[in-house]
């Protein structure tokens, strides 16, 4: 079997598929991911990759879609624009890619194709070669309501898939119609380093960066840091953008933030889903700051499983980071949520399911 998988060109969106991708390969089925952008990181992973969309900027791209709809900026930054605003902007994503998207399914022939929610082209290649499409998740959202609000040019006809894959915990986003598939999380292959490795002694916050950042200035890092020295705890900043820091703070460049979770420390994070699901399957407690697009939603969605604390940046202070590492609630719910993910199939069984979808 041959499966094309495509993603949005972000890091964020085609790192949640190589778990599942590399299950199909474990397999025996052959694999091509379909992206453009950062998305073509993917390579790191060892598949084989077209890009689909050469030159592409999502930047320009995001700017001229927000720009041409100033009523709905304000919503977005706040994160209670809904699916309005993503699916006008990956509208625009997604017609850059389906040119080039379908010259590489019709020559490359799948016999599946696996698109996120946001790679509609995906949809819509599927429709047109009449071959059966699966959507996987890769966010708390709604997948197959994603890929319906995604407004393309022209409005093409989209595939309605044969299988939707679940990979959030049913008591944090529901959807229990879904397949269910265990996130596994995957941030890269590189190494964690030698002091992060080893399990704390003590409390070990991470505190991190979005891959996409948000509209004005991010002053998450800098409140963690004025608070850090009134905490009992080590507070690591991944890719900061500060100079000078307490005693108990120490700077990193990138690090794989599933592996550090793995070790024993909590996290301060932006809201992204990747890093979201992580901490989940980690059972680690998170303080996810509200921000624009989908932060909000997830910080809400874990707040309310009790898994984590919703906060806004201006509410960051050593109360709120004690809480993060002594709440007894918070770290008792995030053990069952991260043993609710152990107990989900592993993406290796979603193989067949994939085989047999019509």
């Amino acid at each position: 079997m041959r499966v094309l998988v495509v993603s949005a060109p972000l890091v964020g969106h085609v790192f949640p598929l190589v778990p599942l991708a590399r299950a199909l390969c474990d397999a025996g089925h052959e694999v091509l991911v379909a992206t453009a952008g950062d998305g073509l990181r993917v390579a790191e992973a060892g598949f084989e990759v077209r890009d689909v969309a050469p030159g592409f900027r999502f930047g320009p791209v995001a700017a001229g879609t927000m720009l041409r709809r100033p009523m709905l900026i304000r919503a977005e930054l706040a994160g209670t624009a809904g699916t309005r605003v993503v699916g006008h902007l990956f509208g625009a994503v997604n017609d850059r890619l389906l040119g080039g998207l379908e010259r590489v399914a019709r020559e490359w022939r799948p016999d599946r194709i696996v698109f996120e929610p946001l790679a509609a082209a995906g949809a819509v290649v599927a429709a047109r070669l009449g071959v059966p499409g699966i959507l996987q998740e890769n966010s708390l959202f709604d997948g197959p309501a994603l890929l319906a609000a995604t407004r393309m040019r022209g409005r093409p006809e989209f595939a309605a898939p044969a299988a939707v894959i679940r990979v959030t915990p049913a008591s944090v986003a529901g959807r229990g119609t879904h397949l269910p598939m265990r996130f596994v999380p995957y941030a890269g292959d590189g190494p964690l380093p030698e002091w992060l490795a080893g399990p704390p002694s003590r409390p070990r916050i991470l505190v991190s960066r979005s891959t996409v950042p948000q509209p004005g200035r991010d002053r998450v890092m800098a409140r963690v840091a004025e608070a850090a020295g009134r905490i009992d705890a080590d507070v690591v900043l991944i890719r900061p953008n500060l100079r000078r820091l307490p005693p108990n703070v120490r700077a990193t460049d990138w690090v794989p933030i599933p592996a550090a979770l793995a070790a024993g420390a909590v996290i301060v994070h932006h809201g992204g889903a990747g890093t979201t699901l992580s901490a989940l399957q980690a059972g680690a407690a998170q303080l996810i700051v509200r921000g624009a697009g989908d932060r909000r939603h997830n910080a809400e969605l874990v707040a309310a499983r009790g898994a984590g604390i919703a906060a806004d940046e201006r509410d960051i202070s050593a109360a709120l980071l004690t809480r993060l590492i002594t709440d007894p609630v918070v770290a008792s719910a995030a053990r069952e949520v991260s043993a609710e993910i152990a107990a989900m199939p592993p993406p290796g069984q979603l193989v067949e399911a994939i085989k047999q979808a019509a």
